[in-house]
């Protein structure tokens, strides 16, 4: 039987393999892998979800709590969702350089062209390079504002001009447009729904094996919603996550489905782009707080003292001064930096940079509650009798505090962590907005808001930017609070029974 050093080992192992694999493949393709600093640490932040995982799937007091999560509807329905912009965001940092085309030396010799792509970039080129000339309605076929043609007789004529990309397969784009989305549609959702159907019957034979009963008895229950986990909650968010994948899939090659910007490109690939973003300032951003918040908050309610005092003023000082002041002032030194050495950073670089900064800043300035949580709740564990019974021992305080304190405030570390991912992904959005958030090249709901405010006080208005992001930002900070609803649920000791 394998114990738990070996599981943690072993998990570490397979992502290596994983990553050493991919880029074998690249490789092999003759592509330059490149890893920018935010994809290092997407990489690294995996693999400590996947030792957490295997760490609390072996630790009686984390694995109960999370079955009670399994068992939430709201909540797995909600980490369907999660785990989908998750894979979005996981395909976007896995990023490279193609060989310069025509040329037969280029791998032998190192020339790649200077952009820097995705996976994400690769599955959705026809996205990424249907650009029309200006604005665009979502599954129009002409242009959003009337221009000046001259006919061949030699007069003129204002009228719509057609787009180059959208609708192009149609004769007659004003009849046959909409009986054409509609037949997409109604072939994307068929699709979804077989994929759901064989994903039911495979999750209906592997349950019935695990719980030993019939395959038609398993799938009965499933049906019902009576089965332990609410599979049949998994698997209607899947087929509906399924469902917009493949009705997009077969349509954003034909329309613009959220139609186009200022410059023609498609809002949906921007929204899509932003998924990434959004999930880096999230995820990255708790990381670097977390090292502070424990160590800090920790120490001042087991030490108290001057330790306590020292640590007091500071999150009090720095609660004082605005945040936004502080991320505006560190992201205006870090751009000064990378202007002033423009030869050494490419697009990407720099805008890589800029987030990997302001994540740092947004980490370095939102600790303090967390600490003040963990502090209160040191102190009440400080008290407790088997705390005091090892101190009477002899035992280190080194012992004591990772033995008996850390491991009964990380609850609480949990709980507070969900709850503000919703809260970091709106301050993306509104640091955006005012102009210092991520780089203004960079795809980001926030930068999309913030060209959408003067779309929106043109005549004609242009209002799908606005809605693109809106509707993304809002399904991924929905998600968010409802799973960290269940976490909280499920580690509320009233709650139990």
């Amino acid at each position: 039987m394998m114990t738990l050093r070996s599981k943690l080992l072993s998990a570490v192992l397979s992502l290596l393999l994983v990553l050493a694999f991919t880029a074998s493949l690249m490789f092999a393709a003759g592509v330059l892998p490149v890893v920018l600093w935010t994809d290092a640490l997407i990489f690294a932040l995996l693999a400590f979800i996947i030792l957490t995982i295997v760490y609390g799937a072996n630790t009686p007091h984390w694995r109960t709590p999370w079955r009670k999560v399994k068992q939430l509807r709201a909540g797995m329905a909600a980490a369907v969702i999660l785990v989908c912009f998750a894979l979005v965001a996981l395909l976007d940092s896995i990023h490279f350089r193609l060989p310069v085309t025509g040329d037969a030396r280029a791998t032998t010799f190192g020339r790649y062209q200077p952009e820097t792509l995705s996976i994400l970039d690769v599955l959705g080129t026809r996205l990424r390079t249907q650009v029309e000339t200006s604005y665009s309605a979502p599954f129009a076929w002409t242009g959003y504002v009337k221009e000046t043609f001259e006919k061949a007789d030699g007069t003129t004529v204002r009228d719509f001009p057609r787009l180059r990309h959208a609708a192009a397969h149609l004769a007659d784009p004003a009849r046959q447009r909409w009986p054409d989305v509609f037949t997409s549609v109604g072939v994307g959702l068929v699709l979804a729904g077989a994929l759901t159907f064989v994903l039911f019957l495979i999750v209906a034979v592997f349950t019935a094996r695990a719980n030993k009963v019939a395959v038609k008895h398993e799938a009965a229950c499933i049906l019902r919603g009576k089965s332990q986990t609410p599979w049949r909650v998994i698997l209607v968010t899947l087929g509906a996550m399924m469902g917009f994948v493949v009705c997009v899939a077969l349509l954003a090659p034909k329309y613009h489905v959220l139609g186009t910007d200022k410059i023609g490109q498609d809002v949906l690939w921007q929204a899509i782009k932003s998924v990434r973003t959004g999930l880096v300032i999230g995820t990255l951003t708790t990381l670097i707080m977390l090292p502070f918040a424990v160590l800090l908050g920790v120490m001042a309610g087991y030490f108290r003292g001057w330790i306590d005092d020292v640590v007091q003023y500071t999150y009090t000082t720095l609660n004082s001064i605005p945040s936004v002041l502080l991320v505006a002032a560190a992201v205006l030194m870090v751009q000064l930096y990378i202007d002033s050495r423009q030869e050494v950073f490419d697009s990407a670089q720099r805008a890589d940079l800029r987030l990997l900064f302001l994540c740092m800043i947004l980490g370095v300035t939102s600790w303090t509650g967390l600490c003040r949580y963990l502090r209160a709740e040191t102190l009440k564990l400080r008290e407790s009798d088997y705390v005091q019974a090892a101190q009477a021992l002899g035992v280190s305080h080194v012992r004591i505090l990772l033995r008996h304190i850390v491991p009964n405030v990380m609850h609480i570390v949990l709980i507070t962590v969900v709850l503000d991912f919703s809260g970091l992904v709106l301050a993306e959005a509104v640091l955006s907005y005012v102009g210092v958030g991520v780089d203004p090249a960079m795809d980001s709901w926030g930068n999309m808001i913030n060209r959408a405010r003067l779309e929106m006080a043109r005549e004609p208005m242009v209002w799908w930017s606005l809605l693109g992001a809106f509707s993304f930002m809002f399904v991924l900070v929905l998600a968010a609070n409802l799973f960290a609803d269940a976490v909280r649920d499920a580690y509320d000791p009233r709650s139990r029974v």
